[in-house]
């Protein structure tokens, strides 16, 4: 892939840095009093010092490879920690990254709640592999379609903090740090520091237990932790009608909705060395509205996955040398069992046993229903050396290099596609042809590997000025090689305000679904796939008027060759193949305050405007909100009560061109009231979700034509112990 000039983002830099330099001349106009002589005030009247505007800071990996204090950092990044998540009343993963600026999470558009997509800056797909989630640091993806694992869910008990980048991260990360990356961080033995266990218990038929057990015996640091959920759907969220209209047999039906799941981790850590196993099972889990999307009650989604992770870390390998070490092994066993189209259905059937609305044979009667199990297992092992080199004053360079083997395995057992029909069959049954291992299989059995070196320096110019540059090579067997650089200049204009300006470009690979999908009767890949690409600018501040004001504005403009869609096959064809269809460009504002008004009031709020548009057509990209506004307020009032408040507005949502459907903006209301020490070590909590019980709708593509409701109001009672 070859350097590409984007003129428009070139320009649009040159815009951010005469706003840059406006901004703060006029932070400066106002003022005579210099930098020195105000450090000598502070000295001389004992007024607030550096360290007091910035006591309070988080420490951020995710940026650099390295801690970096967030406020020095080279990104618009966020760090939620697992008080902040305790405060709000999350519950899970997804609901601590709606409070995050520019990030919406919501069904996918196309296949609504059976994967959930977190969007940033407008940045959406049918199902968003934009956005690389990553679990300390390892990648949490489907090698299939790039995704998250189908009904994901991640419960909060074990995460110790979520480092939020938006913005590109391919010059650390690599692949699909694109739009964003999340990265959880979980606990260690000594965050736990002995037992902690908790019951919570609330609407929907939800139920959620955790243990954790954590200690540092003899330098040996040990964290144990297992957590189960398990909800039922919220009865409300009917659908009236789906992709069969309303003559489809199930509708008006419920949502599918339900699931169950556990989770586990084990870690162990002594000096340089950590080891830690994590798992995650879900079984009897809904498939939400549908594979096709046709709703069905029956259709199941179970999976595991299983993480293993070693790491070597020495500090003290050389005077100038910090290296560090990692091995992992991942492993996912993803199984669907979908009922694709209804008991009854009579179908169009192509000579090749697909459905065929252009070229049919002759029509099929699937008296059990047009069935297929689509299984698949990946196997990632990874292996990557990284060494920081302080040899040169003012310069902190980091050296990173590594390898992956991604194995995809197929299986998959139908009643339809080639091997089975012929199209002249006029009856089909239930029982189900086993096509593993065969040409039949709805995608071959591939190995991926890719080799990759990245170089990045942390460059301290001058005493309040640093630049870091870095550029990351990627080299893949199944599509070719890649090259992402970064830059960012971080500016500390002043004690209390820094000051950034970022450039970065990143990638996305093509999945193995878009490269390679077949015997699909909805979509198929493309071996002639490139990777997405994404070159974004962004202008940060940092400011802390006072010591417990602390305020953010980033403004950020991007463009994106290549996203990869999948495009009707012709007019009246039941497939879609996978192509580099759309470009699209962006601009766009953030903004974040968050005041400790005293010791027992804590106000947080965040907005965020962007306008992203298709470049050939300026047409509005569909689904994704333009405009989102978040607000928390936490008081605590007599001794060990809290109360916190949050309220969500979603806004500005657009269809897609010819779409004449109407989208209502929403308003979300949840509150928490918690009580520590209801007797010495136990905390109760009492939450209301959607306390004014608002009718939300998430967009979906037209095959739900009145879209995706989501869950009414909701509560549940909380009791957590420690020992």
């Amino acid at each position: 892939m070859h350097f590409r000039q984007n003129t428009n983002i070139y320009h649009a830099t040159s815009m951010l840095v005469i706003l840059y330099f406006s901004f703060i001349c006029s932070s400066h106009a106002g003022s005579i009093i210099s930098e020195e002589n105000l450090n000598e005030a502070k000295i001389l009247f004992s007024g607030p010092t550096e360290e007091d505007y910035y006591k309070t800071d988080e420490m951020l990996v995710s940026a650099t490879g390295s801690l970096k204090p967030v406020f020095l950092a080279p990104s618009v990044a966020s760090v939620i920690t697992k008080e902040e998540i305790e405060a709000m009343g999350a519950t899970t993963l997804d609901e601590v990254l709606e409070t995050v600026p520019g990030l919406h999470v919501a069904p996918s558009y196309s296949i609504g709640p059976l994967t959930t997509n977190y969007s940033f800056r407008g940045i959406t797909t049918s199902l968003t592999p934009q956005t690389l989630l990553l679990i300390n640091g390892i990648p949490i993806r489907k090698l299939f379609n790039g995704a998250r694992d189908y009904r994901f869910i991640l419960p909060v008990s074990t995460i110790s903090r979520v480092e939020i980048v938006r913005g590109p991260g391919s010059a650390i990360h690599g692949a699909d740090a694109f739009a964003g990356t999340i990265n959880v961080i979980t606990k260690d033995g000594q965050e736990i520091n002995g037992v902690q266990t908790g019951v919570r218990a609330g609407s929907f038929n939800s139920y959620d237990a955790w243990l954790q057990y954590g200690d540092n015996i003899d330098g040996w640091d040990l964290i144990a932790s297992f957590e189960s959920y398990i909800n039922d759907t919220d009865d409300s969220r009917v659908i009236e009608a789906d992709a069969l209209g309303t003559s489809s047999p199930n509708t008006p039906g419920v949502i599918s909705d339900d699931r169950k799941h556990y989770n586990f981790h084990f870690g162990l850590r002594k000096n340089e060395w950590t080891a830690s196993v994590t798992g995650l099972k879900m079984w009897d889990t809904g498939v939400g509205t549908g594979a096709a999307p046709i709703l069905d009650p029956t259709s199941q989604h179970a999976s595991e996955r299983y993480i293993a992770d070693l790491l070597y870390e020495n500090a003290d390998f050389h005077p100038d040398w910090e290296i560090n070490l990692r091995t992992n092994y991942s492993y996912l066993n993803d199984d669907n069992n979908y009922v694709i189209f209804p008991a009854g259905s009579t179908l169009p059937i192509g000579s090749d046993g697909n459905i065929s609305f252009s070229n049919p044979v002759g029509n099929t009667t699937f008296t059990d229903g047009f069935i297929g199990n689509p299984d698949e297992v990946n196997k990632t092992i990874s292996l990557e050396a990284t060494a920081f080199y302080e040899g040169l004053a003012q310069h902190k360079i980091r050296i990173s290099t590594g390898f992956q083997q991604m194995k995809f395995e197929a299986a998959e057992s139908k009643n339809f596609g080639p091997g089975i029909l012929n199209g002249t069959q006029t009856s089909v049954g239930g029982q189900l042809t086993d096509v593993t291992g065969t040409d039949f299989v709805y995608g071959p059995n591939q190995t991926r590997r890719l080799q990759f070196i990245s170089v990045q320096d942390e460059w301290a110019l001058s005493r309040n000025w640093e630049l870091t540059a870095g550029v990351r090579y990627d080299n893949y067997s199944d599509f070719g090689s890649t090259t992402n650089p970064r830059a960012a200049l971080v500016w500390q204009t002043r004690f209390n305000l820094s000051s950034k300006l970022l450039y970065g470009r990143a990638f996305r690979a093509p999945s193995i679904l878009e490269l390679s999908a077949q015997n699909n009767p909805i979509v198929l890949g493309n071996p002639n796939l490139n990777p997405e690409v994404i070159d974004t600018v962004e202008l940060a501040f940092d400011y802390r008027p006072l010591i417990d004001l602390h305020l953010n504005a980033n403004f950020f403009v991007y463009e994106i060759d290549g996203l990869i869609e999948f495009v009707p096959d012709d007019v009246n064809a039941s497939s879609s193949t996978a192509q580099n269809a759309r470009n699209q460009k962006g601009h766009g504002a953030e903004f974040e305050i968050s005041w400790a008004v005293n010791n027992k009031l804590q106000i947080q709020g965040n907005s965020a405007w962007y306008k992203a548009v298709d470049k050939k057509t300026n047409a509005l990209v569909p689904h994704s909100p333009r405009a989102q506004i978040y607000g928390n307020i936490h008081y605590k009032f007599f001794p060990n009560w809290s109360i916190d408040a949050q309220s969500f507005w979603i806004g500005y949502r657009a269809r897609a061109s010819g779409d004449t459907r109407s989208i209502n903006d929403y308003h979300l209301t949840n509150l928490t009231l918690r009580k520590k020490d209801v007797i010495k070590n136990v905390d109760l909590a009492i939450a209301v979700r959607n306390v004014f019980d608002k009718e939300i709708q998430e967009p979906s593509d037209g095959k739900i034509p009145n879209d995706f409701p989501m869950n009414s109001r909701g509560a549940w009672v909380e009791i957590r112990a420690k020992f």
